[in-house]
């Protein structure tokens, strides 16, 4: 066959394949209906920014997670499995194209020629040494008719998906893990210097009561209450300057650093501003990477039952080889001495169609299985942003009531000590007061950083910030049939 001809044979059966059936996710109804705006909360002006934690002004919590994000070897692990996916998408979509390989081959032999009767030889051994050269270049192609190619294709192409979305979903993991660990330990901090202080304030009880204990004034009893509350003070400034070195060595885990425990804090914990937006429209939802490599999962498994069917279908193969092999390495280029085959072949299932079409049933219920799971993600997901949103207003007045207590308690405190330095109250007042006020402000600090921390749930849940326009679907993700009303 002359090599235009192979040309024209190999250039059709390629447009042929090129008109083969190309994947096409089919559509899924969603039973889950989303809400047209979330029930918990009140509508305010949100606020836009991809980095959903700069708004709270923090510029130490900006560096940690900026450091975290570009240093963190999870992220980079995470990273690496996105290459090796990309990978294995060029490697499922390179039997779309033919196999070419060219083998060059060159060698020396001596052969040996035993029992030959040699006239004035007997003895020796008749032997002979010869070279040989060749050149061959062989060529192999599946057409892809029926899309079986495209399918897996396809599926490598969401497992890419799947593994960039773990990737996003890492990021925003870890920045929401950072934040919480930051404001654990300023809280823990700002809690050392709150015990501290109440040390302070019982070693002034402890000398008051001492000096009326030396005067004959008090007994015995309120001296030994009053050091008690001392020892009481310092054993909880150890366990709060504990929590502290805990949570620093945390932070600096999270940011790819060595846990020295020498990372600087910052003074106090932000302010929230006192509402969150209320009416946000349910497709900030959609932003989740979990919800986004759900998706990505579901077009895999549609494409691995595209796949499987496909593999009912027959199958063609075309294979060629032409070459030459000569004693001469000059005789390599002599076109007389060329040689070539051209094979077509064609693949049909039919014994084995049973377990084909069990294939099949086995890669439907696995779509089944993934569409249930992305339901289930995303009334999850509707879930977690409701209960940070009603969290919101309840931990609010929550705080509002303890700040009042707080404000009480201090001025109960201060009247209590009053009252003992004129000795109109006993110690047990004294040091009861000094406990409440104690607990009270110990409890505020918890309760802002709870909010702190509800916050950011609130972020985790709904992927990002609070405003942003309405994600864009992956290139290859199935349009949800539901889609309208999400």
């Amino acid at each position: 066959m002359k090599p235009a001809l192979w040309a024209v044979i190999v250039s059709a059966s390629l447009m042929a394949s090129g008109c083969g059936n190309k994947f096409q996710a089919p559509p899924h109804p969603l039973s889950i209906q989303a809400p047209e705006e979330w029930s918990g909360g009140r509508s305010i002006t949100g606020i836009s920014d991809a980095r959903w934690w700069s708004y709270l002004g923090d510029d130490g919590l900006d560096t940690a997670i900026d450091t975290a994000l570009e240093h963190n070897y999870d992220l980079r692990a995470a990273a690496a499995r996105v290459e090796a996916a990309l990978a294995e998408a060029l490697a499922a979509g390179a039997d779309l194209r033919p196999t070419i390989d060219l083998n060059l081959a060159r060698g020396r032999q001596r052969q040996n020629f035993v029992g030959l009767p040699i006239p004035g030889r007997e003895g020796s051994v008749l032997s002979t040494t010869y070279s040989n050269a060749g050149v061959n270049l062989a060529l192999s192609w599946e057409p892809d008719f029926w899309g079986r190619i495209k399918s897996g294709e396809a599926a490598a192409v969401a497992a890419v998906g799947v593994r960039e979305e773990d990737l996003s979903a890492s990021r925003l993991s870890l920045s929401g893990q950072v934040a919480k660990a930051w404001f654990a330990a300023v809280e823990a901090r700002r809690q050392v210097g709150l015990a501290r202080a109440t040390l302070e304030s019982y070693h002034t009880s402890v000398a008051r009561v001492r000096e009326r204990f030396e005067r004959g004034l008090r007994p015995s009893l309120d001296l030994r209450l009053a050091l008690t509350e001392v020892d009481r003070a310092k054993a909880l400034v150890a366990q709060r300057q504990a929590q502290v070195d805990s949570s620093i060595r945390q932070i600096e885990i999270l940011l790819g650093r060595y846990p020295s425990g020498a990372y600087a804090l910052a003074e106090d914990l932000p302010d929230l501003p006192v509402h969150v937006p209320g009416g946000l429209p349910s497709e900030l939802v959609h932003r989740r990477p979990d919800l986004k490599t759900a998706e990505q999962e579901l077009l895999a498994s549609d494409a691995r039952v595209a796949q499987s069917r496909a593999n009912l279908r027959p199958r063609f193969n075309l294979t060629s080889q032409f070459g030459t092999a000569s004693n001469q390495l000059q005789d390599l280029m002599n076109g007389n001495l060329m040689a070539w085959n051209l094979i077509g072949g064609l693949l049909h299932p039919i014994y084995n169609r049973g377990r084909l079409k069990a294939g099949i049933a086995r890669d439907e219920a696995l779509v089944m299985e993934t569409m249930a799971r992305y339901e289930s993600s995303l009334l999850r997901a509707y879930g977690e942003v409701e209960i940070s949103l009603a969290a919101e207003d309840i931990l609010a007045r929550q705080e509002d009531a303890l700040v009042a207590a707080t404000e009480k308690s201090l001025a109960a405190r201060d009247l209590a000590e009053d009252r003992y330095r004129r000795g109109l109250a006993d110690i047990i007042t004294v040091l009861s007061s000094q406990r409440t006020a104690l607990d009270s402000e110990s409890q505020l600090l918890a309760l802002r950083r709870q909010r702190l921390d509800n916050r950011v749930d609130l972020h985790l849940a709904l992927g990002g910030g609070f405003e942003s326009p309405a994600p864009e679907p992956a290139i290859g993700v199935p349009q949800l049939s539901a889609a309208e009303d999400l």
